[in-house]
């Protein structure tokens, strides 16, 4: 006798480039090539576009109309009755929605739908979304089916603020990133991430002037966003410091595995993170990290001593003193890449995204196709 299909659909805003929706893309992949699946892709938002690759077998739906923001309440209401459309059409057996104010908008189309809500919560526990939106997640998190979350720390909070019985700690899928063991690095520092105020890449940019690092540079990927224009404002500190050859602001780059591979250290400010990908890919790349122990994400990864360090937020003597050490010491910071590398191999894509099927299925033994 064959077993019915397993009807799967995954609800996100839009494929747009970025972190939460490269996720959502490798489950999708990953579950689609399960033995008696179905796998379909709801797009929302405003865009509603695709930038990554999606297997053909997966059906891929998104509204009939354009948002118009000039109507906004008007067009979510539409929103939000194309979402439960949607679920009413297909009466999947599990429903996985991504986004911490847009899962909000999900459990208010669906409520009082007979099928399985999982939704997943990837910004950090204590970031404040405004009344509205932290009431809601309150009154509706409940309800879900079950919750996912992306650090012990943020499951710790979300038990005690959402009272869901069903909180999953799911990592990151970490890309994989190849080397040739032999390869010469650099003497170069690298971070990477939005040129945003969180980031503190002025305070990254002071401690590694107050280094003695006279022939190492610090190299700093990424661009402005959220309205913040701080590439100039981290410039015009570059040049009061005179370290214009030794300090530089690359952008947004797309090859940023070679600008990994040509580092021996991954330094990280952020104070504001659910679960950082850059230190994992840093990791994945032999990098041994150091990062402020924020709120969440960088002690999911790291472990301190072994692959890196993690520095009490906003610690800068503390921050210099470990980044000068490894500056100065070379065999320690080749062995604490190469234990980076293998440490982080738990948050693999099969294996997370194992994980999480595991966890939204009613079906648990794994059949690929």
């Amino acid at each position: 006798m064959i077993d019915s299909k397993e009807i799967f659909v995954f609800i996100i805003p839009s494929l747009e480039s970025g972190g939460m929706e490269r996720v959502m893309c490798e489950i999708v992949k990953y579950i689609s090539n399960i033995l008696n699946t179905e796998c379909h892709l709801v797009l929302y938002g405003k865009t509603r576009k695709v930038f990554y690759d999606l297997p053909k077998n997966v059906q891929v739906h998104k509204p009939s109309f354009e948002f118009n923001n000039r109507y906004r309440l008007w067009m979510t209401f539409k929103t939000m009755y194309f979402i439960r459309s949607i679920i009413k059409k297909l009466r999947p057996d599990t429903v996985l929605s991504f986004g911490e104010r847009w899962n909000n908008l999900v459990l208010l189309s669906l409520l009082g739908i007979k099928t399985s809500i999982f939704v997943s919560d990837r910004s950090s526990p204590k970031i404040n979304h405004g009344f509205i939106h932290n009431n809601l997640r309150r009154l509706l998190y409940p309800l879900a089916t079950g919750v996912i979350v992306q650090t012990k720390i943020a499951k710790e909070i979300f038990d005690s603020k959402f009272k869901n019985r069903n909180i999953k700690v799911i990592g990151n899928p970490i890309r994989e990133i190849n080397y040739n063991k032999n390869i010469e690095r650099g003497k170069i520092i690298i971070s990477v991430g939005r040129l945003i105020r969180t980031k503190h890449f002025d305070r990254l940019i002071n401690i590694f002037a107050e280094t003695d690092s006279k022939d190492w540079k610090l190299v700093i990927i990424g661009g402005d966003s959220n309205k913040q224009s701080n590439k100039a404002l981290l410039q015009n500190r570059i040049q009061e410091l005179n370290l214009e050859d030794r300090i530089i602001l690359k952008g947004v780059q797309d090859n940023i595995d070679e600008y990994l591979l040509e580092a021996s250290i991954f330094a990280f400010t952020s104070s504001s993170e659910g679960f950082p990908n850059v230190i994992g890919e840093a990791m994945s790349a032999g990098l041994p990290v150091i990062a402020y122990d924020c709120i969440s994400g960088p002690s999911d990864m790291i472990d301190n001593g072994k692959n890196g360090y993690l520095v009490p937020l906003f610690d800068d003597d503390k921050f210099k003193n470990n980044l000068q050490y490894l500056i100065d010491h070379k065999i320690e910071r080749e062995i604490m890449g190469v234990y980076a590398k293998e440490s982080i191999k738990r948050f693999s894509s099969e294996m997370i995204c194992k994980q999480i099927y595991s966890f939204i299925s009613s079906k648990y033994s794994i059949n690929t196709k």
